[in-house]
């Protein structure tokens, strides 16, 4: 994917959401464990207004070609304020895997929610080994879209790859759309971001650090249901990289529970 392109798609999902309204906020689990959107972290918390502390288990299994990559992932929120994360990627092949850990900390700010947020990177591939470290600021805003919530979410960062001069500023762009609520009863949501970085650098599915990559699903939440809505579970079937020869299809599901 071009720069042209990825310019014209941020641009497009700049002014096609625009901050009118509060939306329904769906707190889902990215593929490296943080409270996010597919590939990029978002400014929430998982339990950022319910619990002081909650719990999130999550798993994705990245289909390419006629192989799976295996994401296991969990989450800690506390103080409705700090969220700690891990994953592991079971990537595909012998020798493989990347331990994923993250942080971040929600700003008290009102309207926008901020986060501050970082994740290392343990990597594995073929039998060698190496690190990589991202710093973000991540904001999260309520929007509208054709008269359907939605929240956009834009983050800048910076990610540290161990023996590289790389330069580049990291930058993504998305959204969660409740899709047609009245007709779906705020059991559907499609969610999409854009960026020039992915859930880790080794990500499966995604060549993102090399001209951006576009992902984009359905998340369902269950937890729409009156009886449930004092939890988490959703359901993710997800495009990634659908722009590009390499897409890859994502299922997976993170659930919740607050402990106190």
């Amino acid at each position: 994917m071009n720069k042209v392109t990825f310019y014209l798609v941020s641009f497009v999902l700049v002014i096609g959401l625009i901050p009118t309204i509060s939306a329904q906020s769906l707190k889902g689990m990215s593929l490296n464990g943080s409270t996010g959107l597919i590939s990029i972290p978002n400014g929430r918390i998982g339990w950022e207004k319910s619990a002081d502390i909650g719990v999130d288990l999550g798993y994705h299994g990245i289909f390419e070609d006629s192989e799976i990559a295996h994401i296991g992932a969990a989450s800690v929120s506390l103080f409705k304020r700090v969220e700690l994360s891990f994953a592991y990627d079971n990537q595909i092949g012998d020798d493989n895997g990347d331990t994923l850990i993250g942080g971040k900390i929600q700003l008290p700010t009102s309207g926008t929610a901020v986060a501050v947020g970082t994740n290392f990177q343990m990597l594995q591939q073929g039998g060698s080994s190496s690190n990589a470290t991202q710093i973000y600021l991540a904001a999260t805003y309520p929007s509208t879209f054709f008269n359907m919530p939605a929240e956009t979410t834009v983050v800048v960062g910076k990610t540290f790859i161990k023996d590289s001069n790389d330069s580049n500023i990291d930058f993504g762009m998305g959204f969660d759309l409740l899709l047609f609520p009245k007709v779906f009863q705020n059991y559907i949501h499609w969610i999409t971001d854009f960026s020039n970085f992915s859930y880790s650098v080794q990500a499966v599915g995604s060549n993102a650090y090399q001209r951006g990559s576009l992902n984009t699903g359905i998340r369902i939440d269950l937890a729409a249901s009156p009886s449930l809505r004092k939890y988490k579970f959703v359901i993710d079937a997800m495009l990634t990289d659908a722009l590009d020869t390499n897409r890859a299809f994502t299922l997976g599901f993170a659930a919740g529970i607050p402990i106190q």
